[in-house]
């Protein structure tokens, strides 16, 4: 089996990158340098020359309040190519794992986790766009599995873990929010669940969305104390605010614990704890200086 996969230089796409090493199907990897997945003729041309059976779209514009200042380049990336990428693969009778977000249920207030079934209500641009994007694919018709996800980390590119660590070991104080909850979920981990999927062809039958992060709840400001007190930033004492303390142009889920019921039951998926994941990612940044 061919598997592309698109955004590869990526935290997700990284780790998918680091799997398959091992896997007896063949990998393509790309990101916007060898394959532009807004530009249909050159997908179709790349499914179509390489005999693509499955494509992994980890490509996503991820920044949340750029979004709200230009819309349309969001949309594109976050929804126009995933249409394209469900198309090509459509005309192959292959399948699409499209990754999505918690975002789309930004505008849900509730203390109970989100599941599959739960009505969307996106409260900014990137949520929009994402949410556009699910409903491309799945009015393409094409076979698919939607995975969304949340507070995704990694070794790889910037995000919360990142910042945190130089953030701690440079300030004698920070303040971080502590009234947006989630689950933070390491990208190593949602990588292995969806080679899992794919290495072993567990999808067929099994069309829908999925949620999937790792197992636990805390705030952000949980996240940041764990991250200072396993990196040993000790120094920098962390303070809970609110979030209307940091004005933004957008609202961020403050309640964005996700369902894995359906994930875990469908593919025997055993998810680790977020703190557990926490310290190998952070031994493996340490490694890596």
């Amino acid at each position: 089996m061919v598997v592309l996969v698109t955004g590869a230089n990526g935290q997700l796409g990284s780790h998918i990158r680091l799997l398959a090493s091992n896997s007896p199907h063949t990998f393509i990897f790309t990101d916007i340098d060898t394959l532009d997945i807004t530009n249909a003729e050159a997908v179709q041309c790349t499914v179509a020359s390489h005999n693509v059976e499955c494509i992994i779209n980890c490509a996503a514009y991820t920044n949340v309040d750029r979004a709200e200042d230009d819309e349309p380049a969001a949309h594109l990336i976050n929804a126009t190519a995933p249409r394209i990428l469900a198309e090509a693969i459509k005309a192959r009778g292959g399948w699409l794992i499209h990754v999505s977000t918690d975002y789309v249920f930004g505008g849900t207030i509730s203390n109970t986790p989100c599941n599959e079934l739960q009505p969307v209500n996106p409260t900014g641009a990137y949520g929009r766009t994402k949410l556009a994007g699910e409903q491309a694919v799945v009015g393409s018709g094409c076979n698919y599995l939607i995975i969304r996800t949340a507070w995704l980390y990694s070794e790889y590119g910037k995000n919360f873990v990142k910042t945190m660590l130089a953030l701690t070991s440079q300030k004698d104080s920070l303040n971080v929010v502590y009234d947006q909850v989630g689950t933070p979920t390491y990208a190593a981990d949602l990588a292995k669940a969806i080679f899992h999927i794919v290495d072993n062809q567990l999808y067929h039958n099994q069309q829908g969305i999925y949620n999937y992060s790792d197992e636990g709840v805390c705030s952000w400001f949980d996240f940041a104390m764990a991250i200072a007190r396993i990196a040993g930033n000790t120094n920098c004492a962390i303070h809970p605010c609110r979030s209307s303390e940091f004005p933004s142009k957008v609202v961020r889920p403050s309640y964005s614990v996700l369902d894995k019921s359906k994930i875990k039951h469908t593919f025997g998926l055993d998810i680790p704890y977020w703190l557990d994941s926490l310290g190998k990612c952070l031994a493996n940044i340490n490694n890596k200086q």
